[in-house]
């Protein structure tokens, strides 16, 4: 498999993209790799980059969206931080990978047991790491359900994973409330902003349609 040029990326459309991840996240989960030369890759990069879709994940090391959506160099703009939320610089990241570098689709991508979710729903607190898990805390109070505060913490799975689930879906509305270019260009269908979920026990992404 080629790397994408500039020929293959303008055939490219926000549908398309989803595509490629959904069919690249099936081999994944099937162990079956696309056949592509890495050091062929990185030559054919070597005058520019083409990539298709831009990537918001967590840091952990289960979820590298390379290698669960079976992308190649030059392929996805991969975006990490500690709970894939939303600051300043990842929106300006995202406004130079779709508006200046072409992208179709921004996915944001939550992960089942996310550590820091957990840290959120325990209100942890150590050094920097407050600073960040109060991003993650809209979330944590968001979710309802349950009310016993004994069962609104990392040992209650369930909940851990619903408070992803809405965190990624807070990051999209703010994507689209904080980015002006981000929302004017999904409102003309030039990309589309979708969530998903990774599920770390079978590989699988979950796409929120």
């Amino acid at each position: 498999m080629k790397a994408h040029t500039r020929e293959t990326q303008a055939t490219m459309t926000p549908e398309k993209a989803l595509a490629f991840l959904k069919e690249g996240n099936l081999r994944f989960q099937n162990n079956l790799k696309a056949n592509r030369n890495l050091l062929e890759q990185v030559n054919d990069t070597s005058d520019g980059q083409f990539p298709f879709a831009t990537i918001l994940s967590c840091i952990d090391s289960r979820v590298s969206a390379e290698l669960v959506f079976d992308q190649g160099l030059g392929d996805i703009f991969s975006i990490r931080i500690a709970g894939n939320f939303v600051n300043e610089d990842i929106l300006g990241s995202m406004e130079f990978a779709c508006k200046l570098a072409g992208t179709k689709l921004v996915v944001v991508l939550g992960h089942t047991a996310c550590g820091a979710v957990k840290g959120a729903c325990d209100d942890a607190k150590l050094g920097n790491l407050t600073a960040m898990l109060a991003k993650i805390k809209p979330a944590v109070n968001a979710i309802k359900a349950p009310e016993d505060a004994s069962l609104r913490n990392s040992s209650n799975a369930e909940f851990v994973d619903n408070v992803s689930a809405k965190n990624v879906q807070l990051s999209i509305d703010r994507i689209l409330k904080e980015s002006d270019v981000l929302k004017e260009m999904s409102q003309k269908g030039e990309i589309k902003i979708i969530g998903a979920m990774y599920d770390i026990n079978n590989g699988a992404v979950d796409f929120y349609e």
